[in-house]
């Protein structure tokens, strides 16, 4: 799957966005395969839940590159990872 990925992403000229795939963003994460998160927060405390992101072989440095407040509070925040120039 990773070198698919990574293949699609020479290819294609453009967003390959995935929506509400933890197990996918996270594998494609540790291999350097994204270059934007897009979340969303919602102001609901729950008091227990799952990790957003879960284990990771590394620190995975991102920097806050938009913010946005949408309707009902939710904060549209966006990501690119942090890579050595």
């Amino acid at each position: 799957m990773l070198t698919e990925v990574s293949n699609l992403k020479q290819q294609i000229d453009g967003d390959i966005v995935i929506a509400g795939s933890f197990q996918l963003v996270h594998t494609l994460m540790e291999h350097d395969l994204v270059d934007e998160l897009r979340l969303k927060v919602f102001p609901v405390v729950l008091g227990a839940g799952e990790r957003l992101f879960g284990q990771t072989s590394d620190k995975k440095p991102m920097s806050l590159t938009g913010t946005q407040t949408l309707e009902g509070g939710i904060a549209y925040l966006t990501y690119q990872p942090v890579r050595d120039a």
